[in-house]
């Protein structure tokens, strides 16, 4: 079955653009394929390096070119809730590896940060750049070049981006990403937003607020909203890159073992040495990063990926725009509400049907590229399932459910919850933002009200603290992008914000820096580009400016004449409290390589 028309003519518009870039990438994917089994080019001291620390099997395997080897690539700590399941994954991979004839070894290791931890404090400054750490840290682990496959294990914001962009850059290799799940429902996410607005007012201390906290983030997974880490894993589902179904079981439980048994039996299946080879560089093309896009918006995902898919695609040579991102947002409708998107968390979304049905729904109505490779093999239909766990501790599937298990929280292709996705660009005369449309209700859409300039949160914070804000305004947050501090979340604004607009106050916030797939009811446009420090029009914009944002006709508009915006001059900030402390003096270099954020706000 072909997708849509409309899909199709994006699809084919991103293949042109790409045409000579993903040629040269195919190329080198294919030069370094060629050179076959890669420990055959190693010397005797290169080898014996490799493998002096294997056991005795192990090392006599490796001591030929006809066993594969596995390299684990691995974002395991044990301080955040999302990454700690990975702890007993090494050993369960090499397990299963050994058990199908072939080795696994852990690689290396990548960092991975929580911004639910550094969230509001100067650490939060390094998160963006960290995707392009990890990226080079994947790189390292397999630049030893001992590994006919790479298994790839994280699930949070920018870690599963860094690691798709390194998997990319060693597209010779087969990938297989291997998630951990989400941590059981706590507190209700809703709920634990009502807390802290509350705290926000005063009217509760904070004792109250860390016990709401603590209930909702209470044990190993990822948070239970529908943020980056989530659309991480919706991602790596719907663009083949996990095994059918596996993207949201919870962690340690049978399930999830077995999952991760099976998805490094897989990754041996699909090495040179078999018949089933399957390098991530020929096998992520435009029609995976399309639905992908496509997966994004019928979900009301992160914001976070109209940068991160960017990057991700342009490590295999794929030029995607915001424009290809808002045409497939006009075209594709939204299935799902999960928090913030509705009141549901992804446990909810996976027991009313979760990927199986979703990837069902938009194969069946041609909303996707069905004829891709995935890991599985070919064809994305073979992920319309529900993995489930058979008598003999096997991964067994069966189709995903015909009707959802719950209409409020995952909807049919028939009965969409709007007509268009969650995703929009705004343009105008401050140049192109993004909105996440899906959670804000529409009556709040279109806000026309005077400017509030601020250089930091802290700034907004302590205006809203001393009761200047009780108004109808928009908030102008700006030196927050990648240039400027490294592009930090800010939401810490969020409470603050609610509060205004459930006062019955009209207001918005406009930012060049990000507020992610957590941001709320009220209506952002964000990743304003080209940011402050770099020449845009938001460092022109004065209090008391009028401003209209109107995210139902994609604009984004500062009311003045173009004769008096072309007078200003650009604002200049105090950027030297965020150059030092943290880490943060390391990253000077990113600072001042980082590209644009419709570009994907990369250093490569």
């Amino acid at each position: 079955m072909t997708a849509r028309a409309e899909i199709e003519a994006v699809t084919a518009r991103i293949r042109e653009r790409s045409r000579a870039s993903r040629e040269l990438y195919l190329e080198q994917v294919m030069a370094a394929a060629g050179q076959a089994v890669h420990r055959s080019v190693l010397s005797c001291g290169n080898l014996a390096h490799g493998f002096a620390a294997c056991g005795p099997a192990d090392k006599t395997a490796l001591s030929g070119d006809r066993v594969p080897n596995i390299g684990i690539i691995t974002a395991y700590n044990d301080m955040l809730s999302a990454h700690q399941p990975f702890e007993p994954f090494p050993a369960l991979i090499k397990d299963a590896a050994r058990e199908a004839g072939g080795v696994a070894q852990v690689a290396g290791g990548v960092p991975a940060m929580c911004d639910g931890v550094t969230q509001g404090q100067p650490g939060m400054e390094l998160s963006l750049f960290s995707r392009d750490v990890i990226a080079m840290a994947a790189a390292i682990g397999l630049s030893h070049n001992m590994f006919d496959a790479a298994v790839y294990l994280g699930v949070c914001d920018k870690i599963v981006p860094g690691l798709v962009i390194g998997a990319l850059t060693f597209g010779h290799l087969p990938a297989v990403f291997i998630p951990a799940g989400p941590m059981t429902s706590g507190l209700p996410n809703d709920e634990k937003a009502r807390v802290r607005q509350l705290f926000a007012e005063g009217k509760v201390d904070r004792a109250a607020l860390l016990e709401a906290e603590s209930k909702s983030y209470h044990g190993p997974g990822t948070c239970t909203f529908y943020g980056t880490a989530n659309s991480n894993q919706m991602l790596m589902e719907i663009m083949g890159l996990h095994t059918p179904g596996s993207s949201f079981v919870n962690p340690n439980t049978p399930l999830r073992e077995a999952l991760t048994k099976e998805a490094a039996r897989r990754a041996l299946a699909i090495t040179a040495l078999g018949n089933e080879f399957t390098p991530v560089g020929r096998m992520i093309d435009e029609r995976s990063i399309v639905n992908g896009v496509v997966g994004l918006n019928a979900t009301g995902g992160s914001t976070n990926h109209t940068m991160h898919l960017i990057a991700m695609a342009a490590a295999a040579g794929i030029k995607l725009t915001w424009d290809d991102i808002a045409e497939i947002s006009e075209h594709v409708p939204l299935l799902a509400r999960v928090y913030p998107n509705g009141l549901a968390d992804v446990n909810h979304f996976h027991a009313a049907g979760g990927m199986g049905f979703l990837i069902r729904e938009l194969l069946d109505d041609g909303y996707l590229h069905e004829d891709v490779r995935t890991i599985w093999g070919e064809g994305l239909r073979p992920y319309a399932v529900e993995a489930k766990l058979a008598g003999n501790g096997m991964v067994t599937r069966t189709p995903a459910p015909r009707e959802s298990g719950s209409d409020k929280v995952l909807a049919p292709a028939a009965k969409p919850f709007q007509p268009t996705g969650g995703i929009r660009v705004l343009s105008g005369n401050l140049g192109k933002s993004i909105i996440k449309v899906s959670a804000v209700k529409p009556e709040h859409r279109v806000i026309e009200a005077p400017a509030l300039v601020f250089h930091s949160q802290e700034e907004m914070q302590a205006a809203f603290k001393a009761g200047e804000l009780d108004r109808d305004f928009i908030a102008v947050i700006r030196f927050q992008g990648p240039k400027a501090n490294g592009m930090p979340e800010l939401h810490k604004l969020t409470p603050a914000l609610g509060v205004l607009q459930d006062r019955g106050r009209r207001i918005a916030l406009v930012t060049d820096g990000r507020m992610s797939g957590a941001s709320g009811k009220v209506p952002a446009a964000i990743h304003v580009t080209p940011e402050a420090l770099d020449g845009g029009m938001i460092a022109r914009v004065r209090d008391g400016d009028p401003m209209r944002l109107d995210a139902e006709a994609g604009t984004l508009e500062l009311l003045i004449s173009a004769a008096e915006l072309a007078s200003r001059d650009n604002a200049e900030a105090d950027l030297s409290g965020n150059q030092f402390g943290m880490g943060r003096e390391l990253f000077a270099g990113f600072r001042q390589l980082a590209g644009r954020a419709d570009q994907g706000a990369s250093v490569f």
